[in-house]
């Protein structure tokens, strides 16, 4: 049985700042909603007020840390306390590199108050794959001088284009047949007296990709890495810190400048890259999407906290 893949893929940039917050941009903190199913991917300091100023909602499945620095999971806190005050009483999964549990031991004693639903612990490594409902996150490893990894959010393959004239000419008549056989069942018709049967296999196309987000979260270059799993994503986050000018301070604390930014989008093959973890010294990206660019003819944006983007199906 095929599963067709119809659902929206959002991406809500709820946090876009270095280690330091600025007046126009918080700790990080990327939610993914998926159809029916929100994740977040790292959860700065004032995480639940953004998703206030974005109308998200509270609906949270499960979070993705990518290492343990604060400003990637302070706002853990305050969004549990909000949660068990709201009645939630569905496990809350947290996800992340070595220290994962200890972290979320930390983070149940922080407050007095006595959060009433659980909170799990998983301890990813690089290649560690969690499924859900239609796609799969999976961990790859990155360099920030402390264990730390990045994601990619994969989509199940999609069934090929159903061609609606070769099932006519092949007997099927339009109606619910032809929803079966999109749905990956075979049928048995009546033609010319006789019972035929129709495979899918005969009235659909090949197999199709399915959707893919890359997020590195904060680390130098790791596009070779990972080219083998990571390739062709429709939106690659990477962490672009400093722009060009700062190479060697990029270098220093692990991190990445714009245009390296922009050569894993090349390398990577990406549609479309998204420059995130902006430090507080610039008050402008201008910088970083031209050093960006200079490396990726493809689309490129430094987004500003709470935008969206919506990740539409490819044409392929």
């Amino acid at each position: 049985m095929v599963v067709i893949s119809g659902e929206t893929l959002h991406v809500y940039f709820l946090g876009t700042a270095g280690a330091l917050p600025t007046p126009l941009r918080n700790p990080p903190c990327i939610m993914v909603r998926r159809g029916h199913t929100t994740l977040l991917f790292d959860c700065g300091e004032g995480a639940q007020q953004q998703m206030m100023r974005a109308r998200t909602g509270f609906l949270v499945d499960a979070i993705f840390i990518t290492h343990w620095h604060a400003d990637h999971f302070l706002g853990i806190v305050g969004l549990a306390q909000t949660l068990s005050f709201m009645g939630r009483t569905d496990p809350l999964t947290i996800y992340g590199p070595e220290w994962v549990h200890e972290a979320v031991s930390a983070i149940r004693g922080m407050s007095r108050y006595n959060v009433k639903f659980p909170i799990q612990s998983v301890d990813l490594r690089h290649g560690s794959t969690i499924r859900f409902d239609g796609f799969s996150v999976r961990a790859f490893e990155t360099i920030h001088g402390l264990a730390s990894i990045g994601y990619i959010l994969e989509e199940d393959p999609r069934p090929g284009r159903f061609n609606r004239q070769q099932a006519i000419d092949l007997g099927v008549p339009p109606g619910p047949l032809f929803g079966k056989l999109q749905r990956g069942e075979s049928i048995c018709i009546v033609r010319d007296g006789t019972g035929v049967n129709v495979s899918p296999g005969d009235v659909m196309g090949p197999e199709r990709p399915g959707r893919k987000i890359v997020y590195t979260g904060d680390t130098r270059p790791v596009h070779s890495r990972i080219a083998g799993i990571a390739g062709d994503p429709d939106l690659l986050i990477h962490d672009a810190t400093y722009d060009n000018q700062s190479l060697d301070r990029a270098r220093e604390v692990y991190h990445t400048t714009a245009g390296e930014a922009g050569e894993a989008a090349l390398a990577l093959n990406a549609r479309l890259l998204a420059l995130v973890h902006i430090s507080s010294r610039y008050t402008t990206t201008a910088g970083h999407i031209r050093d960006a660019t200079a490396a990726f003819p493809g689309r490129v944006l430094a987004p500003s906290d709470l935008d969206v983007l919506e990740i539409p199906f490819r044409d392929a």
